[in-house]
Parts: C-alpha cells; sequence; structure tokens
C-alpha cells in the first residue's frame, strides 16, 4: 500500500510536490452517509462502537481525497473519565449534569484511566492504523475549552460563569487547569502508542480571552502539555479557535510544529505573528462553501497563493464544517487545491532554477 505522506512533510515544514488538504469536522452531517447512521446512533454511541467509528473516520477520505483523516470522537470524551457526567444534547451540544463552580467540585475529578474507561477510542484508532494509507490526526479539547463547558454547564457566549471563576478565584482555576492539563497528555500520549500519526489540541473558544489573560490564566498549561509531550516525534497541532488572532504572538515559545489560523488573520499576517516558527494551517471561513464553486475557487486561490510562499503549509478550514456543507463542492475543492497548488508550486521551483542558474 502506497502511504501518502505530505501532511507530515508539511507540518514538518518540508517541500511537497501539492498541498496536503483536510477539512475540520471532515466526518459530519454534511455528508448524507453519515446522517442515516445518525438516525440510529447518536454521537457518542458511535463513539463506543470502535468499527463503526472507524467507518465514519475513513468517509471522507474515500469521498474526498483528502491529506489525512481526522479520528471521529468528541473533545468531551475523556472528561467521562475524569468524572463528569454529560450529555451531547442535539442542537445544543455538551450539557454537564455535574458543572464545576467550586474548590469542591474540582477536588472531585480523578485522574484519567485511557486504557480503563476509553479503549473503545483506542481500539478505533488501532484499526485505523491498519486500514488507513494517509496519516490519522488525533486529538483532544484544550484546557480552556473543556472548563468552558465544565462551568457553564452548557456552551455559551460569553463564558461568564468560566470568566468569573477564573477572575474571582485563581487557585481554583490554576488546580483546574492542572487537572485538565493531565488528562489531555494522558489521552494524548495514548492516541499516539496507539497508532496516531499527528495530533491536534483544540482550543476552539479561546478567542474570548484578551491576550494579557490567555497569557496568564491559559497559555501555562498549553505551554506544559506540548513541552511534556515534546519526546514524541509526530507532529503536534495548536488550534486556538475563532477569533484568536490577537493571541498568536503569545505562542511563540509553543514545543509544537503547527498553528491553525481562522479566516480573520491572512496567512502571511499569521506567520509573522508567530515569528515564522511553525508550519500553519488554515484558513478559509467555512461559509464560503455556501457560493457558487468560482467564488470558492477564488477564495482558495488567494489562499494557496499565500501558502506556498514558504514551506509548511496545510490547506484547511478556519473553522468546522457546517451540516449545509454540499459533499460534492467539497470534493471540487479538494481537487481543485491539489491540481493548483501542484501547478504553482511547478512554477515556482521552475522561477528558483532559472535564478540558480544565473
Amino acid at each position: 500500500m502506497s502511504y501518502n505522506d505530505r501532511f507530515i512533510r508539511a507540518c514538518r515544514g518540508e517541500q511537497v510536490d501539492r498541498l496536503p488538504v483536510w477539512y475540520m469536522r471532515q466526518a459530519g452531517r454534511y455528508d448524507p452517509d453519515y446522517r442515516k447512521i445518525k438516525e440510529n446512533y447518536s454521537l457518542l454511541e458511535i463513539c463506543r462502537q470502535p468499527e463503526l467509528a472507524a467507518e465514519v473516520t475513513l468517509m471522507p477520505i474515500k469521498k474526498l481525497g483528502v491529506d489525512a483523516a481526522i479520528l471521529y470522537s468528541d473533545i468531551m470524551n475523556p472528561v467521562a473519565s475524569i468524572g463528569i457526567d454529560f450529555d451531547i444534547v442535539a442542537n445544543v451540544g455538551p450539557v454537564i449534569d455535574n458543572p464545576i463552580r467550586s474548590a469542591a467540585d474540582v477536588a472531585k475529578l480523578k485522574p484519567i484511566d485511557v486504557e480503563g474507561d476509553l479503549s473503545h477510542v483506542l481500539e478505533t484508532i488501532r484499526i485505523l492504523d491498519r486500514e488507513l494509507d494517509v496519516p490519522l490526526i488525533t486529538f483532544a479539547g484544550a484546557p480552556f475549552t473543556i472548563a468552558s463547558y465544565l462551568i457553564e454547564g452548557r456552551p455559551s457566549k460569553s463564558y461568564i460563569r468560566t470568566k468569573s471563576l477564573m477572575y474571582s478565584d485563581p487557585a481554583v482555576w490554576f488546580q483546574l487547569m492542572d487537572k485538565l492539563g493531565d488528562m489531555v497528555i494522558a489521552y494524548l500520549r495514548a492516541h499516539i502508542a496507539a497508532g496516531g500519526k499527528a495530533f491536534q489540541l483544540f482550543d476552539s473558544w479561546v478567542g474570548a480571552l484578551a491576550p494579557h489573560d490567555f497569557k496568564t490564566y491559559v497559555l501555562p498549561t498549553i505551554e506544559r502539555i506540548f513541552s511534556e509531550l515534546s519526546d514524541l516525534p509526530q507532529p503536534k497541532i495548536y488550534f486556538p479557535g475563532v477569533a484568536s488572532g490577537e493571541l498568536l504572538p503569545t505562542l511563540t515559545n509553543l514545543k509544537a510544529d503547527v498553528i491553525g489560523l481562522d479566516w480573520r488573520v491572512p496567512i502571511a499576517e499569521g506567520r509573522r505573528r508567530l515569528g515564522n516558527k511553525y508550519a500553519v494551517q488554515g484558513n478559509l471561513d467555512p461559509y464560503v462553501l455556501t457560493a457558487p464553486m468560482d467564488v470558492i475557487k477564488e477564495h482558495a486561490k488567494a489562499i494557496i497563493d499565500e501558502g506556498i510562499k514558504q514551506p509548511g503549509y496545510i490547506f484547511n478550514l478556519g473553522h468546522g464544517l457546517f451540516p449545509e456543507a454540499s459533499l460534492d463542492k467539497l470534493r471540487e475543492l479538494t481537487e481543485f487545491v491539489h491540481d493548483y497548488s501542484a501547478e504553482a508550486l511547478r512554477a515556482q521551483q521552475g522561477k528558483r532554477e532559472e535564478v540558480s542558474h544565473g
């Protein structure tokens, strides 16, 4: 079996013959076959059946031709192991039965038992490691984003309870960050041991914080996670989520390989804010996919032209796919990124050779 490692090479800042493509939430509700599965099983029920979770993970590889798979799972899965009762409620998101509101609530959280409580996730990874001919990205939710659900009790737009705890009781806040950091480290290490080829730390909502507050209350735990996993050779991605452009200059000491950008920050500016220290991933606005195909290609072309100016670029969306996205448009976009970037990279190489030959 030939193995497509373009994604891994791009993560490492190496030359590629065409840009690798994958999409956040690429296994999901835009796919009619997935919607049929969801008629019979909830998200959490799919996650608990390794063969089914692997099948869903494989769907976009077969249908879209993307260069990496991302594990079908949910960022909330590991919190069940540390003592949080939750459900994923349709049209709402994670709803917590026992939200965290006090020092006593934090004290009750147990260390994660990945092998004991989450063996189904590891088995899914092992199945995919045998079946895939592209790299498997596994993932975890970052501590702030997980904490926002645990404290609010459900998705929030204001994060009022989360910020209130953070500002008014920093000792409890840091205890929670430490426990969630330990959970993430153990969870991701187990993923890689089971066969994951890269991982992404999703911090979807941390852009709700001012840079000073992010540096004070969150960044030390993010740095610890990447530092404690830095012995692993597999590529490591941090996605600081939506509206996080102002946080990028604070990330320059992370022992990560790739930083994900949302659509508000151009690729060149994102690289500049990161001190040109990382490969970057992104950053098409997902809702551009509602446009006619020629408009989608125009937006993608502008991003590709920026991305290929230096090695270390992965084409992706600036956030996850939405249910109304078109499977056909995604397939065509993937082909366009592959074809256009291959042509543009060949032209770039030709110019370099002309210059070197004088």
